[in-house]
Formats: C-alpha cells, structure tokens, sequence
C-alpha cells in the first residue's frame, strides 16, 4: 500500500446506484467497506448490482473459494454484460488448493493497484474474505502453525491487513481504490472473528439481515446496523438531517415492531411512534429495489424528502 503520510483523504461521494446504500451507507472513493452476510441473504446480488451500476472507471472482481457452478452464473446473469464491459474478474473456484485462492485475492489487489498507479477510478469487490481465511487457515495448519480462536491460525489474522490495507485511496496523483468485501457471517453470528476482525480494519459495514429478507424487501440491507465511517463529511447538512430523521423513525418502528405486532401499542400513545408506523410502508419501499433498477443519491433524497413531509 502507499505509505500513510502520502496518502490521499477519502474523497467525494460515489454514486452506487443503490437509495439504501446512497442515503444510509454513502460510498466515497478511497472507501473500504464490508459487506456481513449469511449465506443466502443476495450477497452476490447486492455486489452484481453495484458492479453495474457504480459510478468507475474500472470494476476489479475477485472471487476467492466460490462454487465453480456459481461463476458463469455470476458472470453471464448477476454481472452482465454492462458489468463484463468495464470488468476484470479474478477467479478461484472452492475445489482449487488453499495456496491458489489466496494467489487469487492477491491477484485481485494486484489488478486494482496497476489501475490505480494509471490515475483511474477503482471499485473492487472481493468476494469471499471468509474464504481467504479459510484457504490461509488451511497453509498455517499445514506449516505447523497453533490453531487459535475457532481454529483460525495466527498467520490468518496477520494476512487480513496485509491483503485489506492494500485498497484505499493512492498517493498524490494515483487514482483510488473504493473497496467492497464480502464477509461470510456463520450462523448469522456477526461478532465471530473474521468478521470482528474485518470490521475494525475497513471503514464501514453493510449489514444484510436474512429477516428482511425473508418480508420480501430486497436488498435486504438492515441501515440500523450498517455504518459508513464517511458520514457525516459526506452528506451536506440537508441531507444529514434527512438521513438523522428517517433513522429516528426506523428506529423508534424496530423497538416498538413487536408490541405493535401484538397489538399493545395504543394510537397516540407517542407521536414518533405513530408517525413511524404511519410512515414505515413508505420508507420500507423506498428501501426496496429491483435488481436492474438504478437510482441516484439526488434522486432518493429527494424521494425522502418528500416522504417525510407527508
């Protein structure tokens, strides 16, 4: 990576296309986030869409330990081709050795720092880090390295920063590298320790909740829970105040969601809560989108401008 005293500051806002992501978990360029999900919750979705949609010069993909079946469907139907256009994909299939999927995430990052080194705009999009420390796990126990916590080797959790501090933005001149990992969360356990690990070296998570999912509302992105260490420098003061206030109504719709589920909750009881459950379908749609529906950051805020003024 470049060295920390002649590194760029994470610039502008990026346009991902997604209103969830835009409003409630903005992008900027130089940014690494993670993406935390259990199998099954339209993980590679989510990183189809934004490969198509993402405001680049240059979408680098990595996928480290995937199902071989998965790949040409990954390649021909959640990328497509306006995707495959500006794409390069660096892939490593599950059945390949431990030492060749981790060739592979370095093979990724390698790509992404030549274009970055060109002055151009990088989105990159690795997907598994589960599966690097999977695969890193597998040569340390070989090398005769201790098993530690969930049997994860020490070599693994030195390899995580090695690999994610390489993305980010460049020196002077250089372009960025705006990153997204995927993190496999077993058993929906967000605190087990790649993804602890993960989370305090990257600058934001996106948290997809299989609940949500399963309501219908795809992505299936929980905002309470996602974080984008860019805010608020990110959003103008409208816009933070929008995003502050739609937040407060999410959050005061998830305390009370099962008391109003019940019944218990009495109209008029709270004038936030009310106005919460009287806007929730509202902001639940505005949330919601199809995978080859493309939005803008201008566009949803001011869809939610005007959902909140109603």
């Amino acid at each position: 990576p470049p060295d920390a005293l002649r590194r760029k500051l994470i610039g502008r806002r990026m346009e991902t296309g997604l209103r969830a992501l835009d409003i409630f978990v903005p992008v900027c360029r130089g940014q690494r986030l993670g993406i935390f999900a259990a199998s099954g919750v339209g993980k590679s979705t989510l990183i189809g869409m934004l490969a198509r949609f993402v405001e680049a010069d240059v979408i680098v993909v990595g996928l480290v330990g995937e199902r071989g079946r998965e790949v040409r469907e990954f390649l021909d139907q959640t990328l497509g081709e306006a995707g495959r256009a500006r794409s390069v994909v660096v892939v490593s299939t599950s059945d390949q050795p431990a030492l060749a999927r981790r060739r592979a995430a370095q093979a990724t990052l390698a790509v992404a720092e030549h274009f970055r080194a060109e002055g151009k705009q990088v989105f990159l999009l690795l997907d598994s880090v589960t599966r690097l420390a999977h695969a890193q796990r597998e040569i340390g126990l070989a090398a005769g390295e201790p098993a530690t916590a969930r049997s994860y080797t020490p070599s693994v959790f030195t390899e995580l920063p090695a690999l994610l501090e390489r993305a980010g933005p460049g020196a002077e001149g250089e372009g960025d590298i705006t990153a997204i990992f995927t993190v496999l969360v077993d058993g929906d356990d967000h605190d087990e320790p790649i993804a602890d690990a993960v989370r305090g070296i990257l600058d934001g998570h996106i948290v997809l909740d299989r609940r949500i999912g399963e309501r219908g509302r795809w992505p299936a992105i929980d905002v309470l829970r996602s974080v984008s260490r860019a805010l608020p420098r990110c959003h103008s003061d409208e816009e933070n105040a929008l995003l502050v206030a739609a937040r407060r109504l999410i959050g005061s719709y998830a305390d009370m969601a099962e008391m109003i589920r019940l019944g218990a909750y009495r109209a008029g009881s709270d004038a936030e809560v009310d106005a919460a459950i009287r806007l929730h379908p509202a902001l639940d749609a505005l949330l919601a989108q199809g995978v080859d529906e493309r939005s803008s950051s201008e566009a949803g805020f001011s869809q939610l401008s005007a959902l909140l003024r109603s």
